[in-house]
């Protein structure tokens, strides 16, 4: 009798950490669906994927700040006959202007695609893997998720947010097999600070500051299959998280607020 391939649901596959992972998964031998706005990106990354590798690679077109998106990719993946076995909830932004600032659309957009989608994606994925008694989910946070907040952005929050969910979560699936890490990265070369418009300040940043996406999906990878809740890759991004955890709550305020991106200048 064989066993199926085990099948990853990458959510941001299309670039950065996500295809990192469709990449490192898909050379495991891992079937894929890949998740992300672009379909044309997908599909050349799905194409290249499953020649490479002989895996079965699907794609679905989703915004993830359309609160039907969760529903619609896991319906999707049910039609194809795909068990998700492997969930990355990759998908992200930051936003560029201060909460006041800014239409509560795009902030809605942005708690949804972060906080929301990747919430109700492992609500509907978690009975499948109890039923298999094996699972592994990667919430992608950050650093940041440690750091002082920062006037006028809601990332901070959201992704200390992740950073606790995903502890919560993998204390109560562990008893069924099932893994959740929180990927905690810092600084990495992606897409992600041109699509933001930071690309010239994030330049000027030491290179030592830096990973590869692949240096971060190693290491992620690594530990939600080693069953650990946490994983904040790189040398010098676990010095900043155990650096800037402990400080007292007041500390930490004045220190984001002496940084504030949004303060008057």
């Amino acid at each position: 009798m064989t066993t199926s391939p085990r099948t990853a649901l990458i959510t941001g596959a299309s670039a950065g950490i996500g295809a990192a992972f469709a990449h490192h998964l898909a050379a495991s031998g891992y079937q894929l669906l890949l998740v992300a706005r672009r379909a044309d990106r997908l599909q050349e990354l799905a194409t290249q994927l499953a020649e490479r590798h002989d895996v079965r690679c699907e794609v679905f077109a989703a915004d993830l700040t359309d609160p039907a998106a969760p529903a619609a990719i896991v319906d999707h993946a049910e039609q194809q006959g795909l068990d998700i076995d492997v969930l990355i909830n990759n998908a992200g932004l930051s936003g560029k202007t201060a909460f006041a600032d800014t239409p509560w659309d795009a902030l809605a957009g942005e708690i949804q695609l972060m906080v929301t989608a990747p919430t109700e994606l492992a609500h509907l994925v978690i009975p499948g893997m109890k039923e298999r008694h094996w699972g592994r989910i990667v919430n992608l946070s950050s650093v940041a998720a440690f750091a002082p907040p920062g006037a006028g952005l809601l990332y901070t929050g959201v992704k200390s947010y992740v950073l606790n969910a995903s502890q919560a979560l993998d204390m109560e699936l562990k008893p069924h097999g099932i893994h959740v890490t929180a990927l905690c990265p810092g600084f990495t070369r992606t897409e992600f600070h041109d699509v933001m418009g930071t690309r010239d300040k994030a330049d000027h940043l030491p290179g030592i500051l830096w990973q590869q996406p692949d240096a971060v999906v190693t290491e992620g990878w690594a530990a939600v299959m080693k069953g650990k809740p946490v994983c904040v890759p790189g040398t010098v991004n676990k010095i900043s998280a155990a650096v800037m955890k402990p400080l007292p709550i007041r500390l930490g305020y004045l220190v984001g607020k002496t940084f504030n991106p949004f303060k008057d200048s």
